[in-house]
């Protein structure tokens, strides 16, 4: 039976694509079929083959149906600035319906796993009063929080926690990323975590030294998720 669900992040920077990653690498370890989309992507390189986000590369990567970069990321814009802008730069419209087609294709592929990562924290701006989270509220997808761990996380975690709950989305499971491994009281926090956020911890992924998708997966639960 196949399974699906929109990654999120507490803020940007948070270590959403290196969870998302790491997920989709447990999956594949557990024999799983995988596919992964990243709707919109700023902050692109220009290369001989079109726009590239070393993002949407890093969840093309661990998905074992045969998928193009078009297809992971169906739109992408140059410059490193909010997603929103970048379109209006652009001239983009860049609406959840623009985005729902594309999204759909991917999940239609019925892989066992299959990630939809959004572009940084729940609540990013689209055109006129779209947001980035009004795609997981059409796609009905549950949703993972990553959670960057350091100073001010708890905070951003439970309002995010919050806000996806009051959108009628059920918050399957969360992950801690330790940004800052010298946040004070970390185990502490890490505990008032667990304890406020309503869905399991799928896991702890450490500052590690050498950053994979197969090192991050070490430290996944994926039988955590319903």
């Amino acid at each position: 039976m196949s399974a699906a669900y929109f990654i999120t992040g507490t803020d940007t920077d948070v270590g959403k694509t290196t969870v998302a990653a790491g997920l989709l690498h447990a999956a594949r370890s557990a024999g799983l079929s995988t596919a992964a989309g990243k709707p919109v992507a700023s902050g692109c390189d220009v290369t001989p083959k079109g726009l590239r986000n070393c993002d949407a590369l890093a969840l093309l990567a661990e998905c074992s149906l045969p998928l193009t970069y078009q297809q992971v990321n169906p739109v992408a814009f140059e410059p490193a600035i909010a997603p929103h802008l970048a379109a209006r730069e652009a001239g983009v419209a860049l609406t959840v319906q623009s985005l729902l087609v594309p999204m759909r294709g991917i999940l239609a592929m019925n892989a066992d796993f299959t990630l939809i990562e959004g572009a940084g924290g729940w609540r990013v701006p689209l055109a006129d009063q779209d947001n980035l989270s009004d795609l997981a509220i059409a796609l009905k997808l549950p949703v993972i929080l990553v959670v960057g761990v350091r100073l001010g996380c708890i905070s951003h975690a439970l309002l995010t926690a919050e806000a996806i709950a009051r959108d009628g989305l059920q918050l399957a499971g969360w992950v801690a990323n330790i940004i800052d491994p010298k946040t004070s009281r970390l185990e502490e926090n890490l505990a008032t975590l667990a304890e406020r956020i309503p869905a399991p911890c799928l896991g702890r992924v450490p500052k590690l030294k050498a950053l994979s998708a197969e090192a991050v997966a070490e430290h996944l639960q994926l039988d955590l998720l319903d």
